[in-house]
């Protein structure tokens, strides 16, 4: 779905670092990509973290890890992955991507979108974390979370209870 939302609030939320809904943004990076097992169930996590350390786990399905991955670590596949697909279509359209956004979670659900402009037009994508991170990456555009949304998450130690999924992969 590409959103349309009005310039002058894209253009004042890309200076701002703010999220579209006003609230505080903080740069994130990639921490890296884990497998949470337990007895329930195994299932992999993108973890995201800011300057101050704090840690944003991020569930997600394997594929979308796979190619998260594959984009944190520069890898190219011999086909291209939908993510890369994706980023080839909008360089040929003269669409760049500016930068992403994790902006709500709402009943365990992350709400989050890509700003991509083209032509001096600056739009929303709405799109789930993992794509999102995925096709930023790629992009090597900014990454950013609500400030609200790293209340109450963990720090380094709690990544002790996660295999990196290259580790899982190679099992």
């Amino acid at each position: 779905m590409f959103l349309r939302a009005p310039q002058a609030n894209l253009n004042s939320y890309h200076t701002a670092g703010r999220s579209l809904h006003g609230m505080e943004q903080v740069r994130c990076t990639v921490r890296g990509v884990f497998v949470a097992i337990s007895e329930a169930a195994t299932v992999p996590a993108v973890v995201l973290a800011d300057d101050a350390g704090r840690l944003l786990p991020i569930y997600v399905g394997l594929w979308e890890a796979v190619s998260i991955n594959s984009a944190q670590n520069n890898e190219v596949p011999p086909r291209p992955f939908t993510h890369d697909l994706f980023l080839d279509l909008m360089a040929k359209f003269g669409i760049s991507v500016d930068r992403f956004s994790i902006d709500s979670m709402e009943e365990g659900v992350y709400y989050a979108h890509l700003a991509i402009s083209a032509g001096g037009r600056i739009e929303s994508l709405d799109c789930r974390p993992s794509d999102g991170i995925a096709v930023a990456l790629r992009a090597r555009a900014p990454l950013f979370a609500d400030e609200e949304l790293f209340t109450g998450t963990g720090r380094e130690e709690s990544l002790s209870a996660m295999v990196e999924l290259s580790a899982f992969l190679r099992k």
